[in-house]
């Protein structure tokens, strides 16, 4: 039986004997486990925030219909030193957008889903981007081509209001997944000003419903 999509990273050109696919994998999930550790060891701080249980209530209050299955949680969870980088390489981290409060989304090019929520993140982006809110999409296709592929895939799909970051050493959503933040993709963080854990969405969402733009709301009025 096949893989899942979304478990399954790109294969590189020409690799097709069995044993040097796993000889690979296995390589590929050393140097995941090692960065996992020295890169984003610290990436969830259970004690960098204060549990926030009236902004939970007011994020699940609007969180209905197309945003039903988002999980208002404002538990106290710190992003901050969540590292990734930018579309030229560059290394950044969440605090780099403080002060703003963000719908953060994990995807990656081979996953279904993301692809079909991806329309709907460009037009929230367009209508809601500012000076206090942005839209931030992570993607997740491994290996060094993995920003060639997602800069491709945004091109194609001629959404210009999302900007391109990445992590393509899985690193930061490895931590999501230790810590059973998050467990596929895509999936989606509301982080308030402060880099703070408000919400968690696990699986697409049509972020420009009517539901989605009242989360956003009142993600922002916090």
């Amino acid at each position: 039986m096949s893989e899942p999509a979304q478990e399954r990273p790109s294969k590189p050109p020409g690799l097709t004997p069995r044993r040097v696919v796993y000889a690979a994998l296995f390589s590929a999930a050393v140097a995941i486990a090692i960065t996992f550790w020295v890169g984003n060891a610290g990436l969830l701080k259970a004690n960098e925030c204060s549990p926030q249980p009236l902004a939970a209530q007011v994020i699940d209050a609007a969180a209905t219909g197309q945003l039903a299955a988002l999980n208002a949680t404002a538990t106290g969870r710190g992003y901050s030193a969540m590292a990734f980088t930018d579309a030229a390489g560059k290394p950044v981290t969440l605090k780099d957008f403080a002060g703003k409060t963000l719908l953060v989304n994990f995807w990656a090019s081979w996953c279904i889903p993301c692809r079909a929520e991806m329309p709907g993140l460009d037009t929230l982006a367009a209508a809601q981007n500012s000076d206090s809110f942005m839209v931030l999409p992570i993607n997740l296709d491994l290996g060094s081509g993995g920003l060639g592929k997602a800069k491709k895939f945004l091109a194609e799909g001629g959404w210009t209001n999302l900007p391109l970051y990445a992590d393509p050493s899985f690193e930061a959503f490895k931590q999501l997944q230790v810590a059973a933040v998050a467990t596929g993709l895509p999936s989606s963080l509301l982080i308030d000003r402060k880099g703070c854990e408000i919400g968690v969405l696990q699986g697409p969402a049509v972020w420009d419903s009517p539901e989605g733009i009242r989360v956003i709301e009142a993600l922002k009025a916090l």
